[in-house]
């Protein structure tokens, strides 16, 4: 298994206040240690047992990334490289470490609706400020993605979830100007269960990272599950890594994780915003 730190490309975007996240430490050994200083808040420290040494490839000299112990990541982490945790499962754990209740976040591939309601119980808080907009151009993804949270909500929780027929490309037509996001999530490929026929391409998915980077707050994350075993699944996956290592190391800091001898494995890549 490989965990790649990606070189960056800036991005054109006015936010009324940034707040800044000083962390700082030395370089770890383990998995999402391998990030930089401003996503060391993701990073994992080394156990006795398990050494994997994470190399990173940048196009930027970068500072040596934090060690923070985080409560979570590092099981789904260790499951995962054992193979018996899912590349979602991984993008999950990192999102309880960004998400906060009363947040707004996106899910721009709603699907069947698993990755919906994994944000709707992160941001959803007493208060009714958290918010979920998602989005499919497939009706049968928000058919089910309704259904399940229908199914796992109560109908004050559901309220906090927008669900657009649009395809991801179009995300700021939906959600508010005002408003600034936390998380922007790509589950990519096909339905599962669907038509495979039918599935996101990487002209469209990279004009909703463009979208998404418009969007995003300092502090947020843009999460991409991507999958090349499709027809054009290869295609998007470089699309997307091409995208990430172009984002601007003074505003970014991105990564993959990718195994090595499963070629046609999910690789969730992550790019969070400073």
């Amino acid at each position: 298994m490989r965990f790649s730190a990606l070189p960056w490309r800036s991005f054109p975007r006015t936010v009324a206040s940034e707040k800044k996240i000083p962390l700082s430490g030395k370089a770890g050994t383990y998995g999402l240690s391998a990030l930089s200083p401003s996503l060391s808040a993701l990073s994992v420290p080394p156990k006795p047992l398990l050494r994997c040494r994470a190399s990173f490839s940048t196009l930027h000299d970068a500072a040596p990334p934090g060690e923070i112990s985080l409560p979570g990541v590092e099981d789904e982490m260790v499951g995962y490289i054992f193979g018996k945790k899912k590349a979602t499962d991984v993008a999950h754990s990192v999102w309880k470490h960004v998400v906060r209740r009363g947040d707004t976040v996106v899910d721009a591939t709603c699907g069947n609706g698993y990755d919906t309601l994994a944000m709707l119980r992160l941001v959803a808080d007493l208060s009714g400020k958290g918010r979920v907009f998602g989005m499919d151009i497939q009706e049968e993804a928000l058919t089910n993605t309704d259904s399940l949270l229908t199914q796992s909500l109560t109908p004050s929780e559901k309220e906090l979830v927008k669900l657009f027929p649009t395809c991801h490309s179009k995300m700021e037509e939906v959600i508010p100007k005002d408003v600034l996001v936390r998380l922007v999530a790509f589950n990519l490929g096909y339905l599962p269960g669907g038509d495979k026929e039918i599935s996101t391409v990487s002209e469209t998915t990279l004009l909703a990272l463009e979208a998404a980077g418009r969007i995003i707050e300092p502090g947020g994350l843009i999460s991409a599950v991507v999958y090349v075993g499709h027809p054009k699944g290869r295609e998007e996956f470089e699309a997307v890594q091409a995208f990430a290592s172009g984002l601007s190391t003074e505003d970014w800091v991105c990564c993959k994780l990718q195994m090595l001898n499963r070629p046609l494995a999910p690789v969730p890549i992550f790019m969070f915003k400073r």
